[in-house]
C-alpha cells in the first residue's frame, strides 16, 4: 500500500545508485531456485496479499514466490539499487514509477501473456505516469480520508482546516508521509499539491508546525488500532485502515475532505534484467483471476481495479469501500503525488522541520 515513512532524499540517492548498477544488467533467462523449481523473486508491501492466494499460485503453477517485504517506497527502490536484477516483480506506487520509467529501470510487460487484463476498469488505466500502460499494471487504488470516532469528538469535521481546532490536543494520528500530509497542507491554502515552488512548500510546512500540537502519533500503518482502542479522536489513514476501523468500531466515522482529496495507486512493475520476467507476468494474470483479485478485498479494503472482482464481493465490503472514496478522481480537490524533481529535496527537509 502507498506508504512513505523514510526519507525521500534516499529515494534519490537510489535512483541515482540504480543507474549505475542496473544500467549494465542484461540477461532476460529465467532462473530456479536451488530445488530446480522455477522461482519468482517478488517485493511487496506486508499484509497485502492474502498468504493462501501465494500457496494457490504456487500449486497451480509450480513456481516457487520468494516474498520480501519492505515498508516504504524508498526502501523498495534502495533494495532494488543493491540487487540488480534480483527481484522479478514489485509493487510502488504513482510517482514512483513515474521516475522509473523515466530513468529506463523498467522491463516493458508483455501484455500478450495477461489476458485477465481484460477484468481492468478503464479508469485505473493509462494514468499519466505511463499512458500506454507499457510498464506497469494496477494492483490496488485508494485515498487517504479523514475519520473521527463519534464517540469522542462532538465537532464537525468536514475538512483539513478543522483538524487545527484546539479542540484536538494531542488526540489525532495522521500519515507519516511527506507527500501526502505537505501535499494536503498545500491544497489547504490554494496551491497545487504538486508545488515545486519552494516559498509554497515552506508554507505548507509551517501549516503543519501549527497542528502539531493536536498529533499525538504519525503512523502510517497502525491507525486502525489506534482508532479502535480510543488512542486518538481521529485523525488522517488511508482509505482501507479508516474501512477496517468502521468494521470493529461503527462509531468510527469517514469524512472526505472538502479541501483535498489525495488519490494514490499501487501498480504491479517489473525491474530492468528481471531473470524470471514471465513468471513474473503469469503472476499478474493470476492476480488478474476476479475470483483471486475478490480474496485480495475481502483482506485489504481498498479499492480494487478489476471490475469483475468487485462485483463478486458482499454489499457491506462495497459500502464500507464506497465510504471512504466519495467523488473519487471526480472530488473538487481530487489529486495524485507526481514527480517533483529536485523538489523532493525541499519536501524532506520541510517534513522533518514541521515534526521538530
Amino acid at each position: 500500500m502507498k506508504k512513505s515513512s523514510k526519507s525521500i532524499v534516499t529515494f534519490v540517492i537510489a535512483v541515482i545508485v540504480l543507474g549505475v548498477i542496473l544500467g549494465a544488467c542484461g540477461g532476460k533467462s529465467t532462473s530456479k531456485g536451488t530445488s530446480g523449481k522455477e522461482v519468482l523473486n517478488f517485493m511487496n508491501w506486508p499484509e497485502y496479499l492474502p498468504d493462501h492466494l501465494i500457496k494457490q499460485f504456487e500449486e497451480e503453477t509450480g513456481i516457487k514466490v520468494n516474498l520480501s517485504e519492505i515498508g516504504s517506497n524508498e526502501e523498495m527502490v534502495a533494495k532494488l539499487s543493491v540487487s540488480a536484477g534480483e527481484f522479478d516483480l514489485v509493487v510502488p506506487s504513482t510517482y514512483f514509477i513515474e521516475v522509473l520509467i523515466r530513468e529506463g529501470k523498467l522491463e516493458k510487460i508483455n501484455k500478450d501473456n495477461i489476458p485477465n487484463l481484460k477484468y481492468i476498469g478503464e479508469d485505473f488505466l493509462g494514468w499519466d505516469f505511463d499512458p500506454n500502460d507499457d510498464y506497469s499494471l494496477p494492483y490496488m487504488w485508494g485515498t487517504e480520508v479523514i475519520v473521527i470516532n463519534e464517540d469522542l469528538v462532538d465537532k464537525e469535521v468536514t475538512s483539513y482546516k478543522d483538524l487545527f481546532n484546539p479542540y484536538f490536543k494531542d488526540s489525532l494520528v495522521i500519515l507519516d508521509d511527506p507527500r501526502s500530509m505537505l501535499g494536503a497542507m498545500l491544497s489547504m491554502l490554494g496551491y497545487s499539491s504538486n508545488s515545486t515552488d519552494e516559498k509554497e512548500i515552506e508554507e505548507a510546512g509551517e501549516a503543519l508546525k501549527k497542528l502539531r500540537p493536536n498529533i499525538k502519533v504519525y503512523d502510517s500503518d497502525n491507525a486502525k488500532n489506534l482508532l479502535v482502542s480510543n488512542e486518538v479522536k481521529g485523525g488522517v489513514v488511508y482509505g482501507a485502515e479508516a474501512a477496517l476501523a468502521m468494521r470493529e468500531k461503527p462509531e468510527i466515522k469517514v469524512i472526505i475532505p472538502d479541501d483535498f482529496l489525495s488519490l494514490w495507486q499501487d501498480n504491479f512493475v517489473i525491474p530492468k534484467g528481471a531473470k524470471n520476467k514471465e513468471n513474473a507476468e503469469k503472476f499478474i494474470n493470476f492476480i488478474f483471476d476476479p475470483e483471486v483479485s475478490k480474496e485480495i478485498t475481502l483482506d485489504v479494503p481498498y479499492v480494487n481495479p478489476n471490475l469483475e472482482a468487485m462485483k463478486l464481493l458482499p454489499e457491506d465490503i462495497n459500502e464500507e469501500i464506497n465510504k471512504t472514496v466519495g467523488e473519487g478522481v471526480h472530488h473538487p480537490k481530487a489529486s495524485h503525488a507526481v514527480d517533483v524533481g529536485e523538489a523532493l529535496k525541499i519536501y524532506d527537509r520541510v517534513w522533518s522541520e514541521s515534526k521538530q
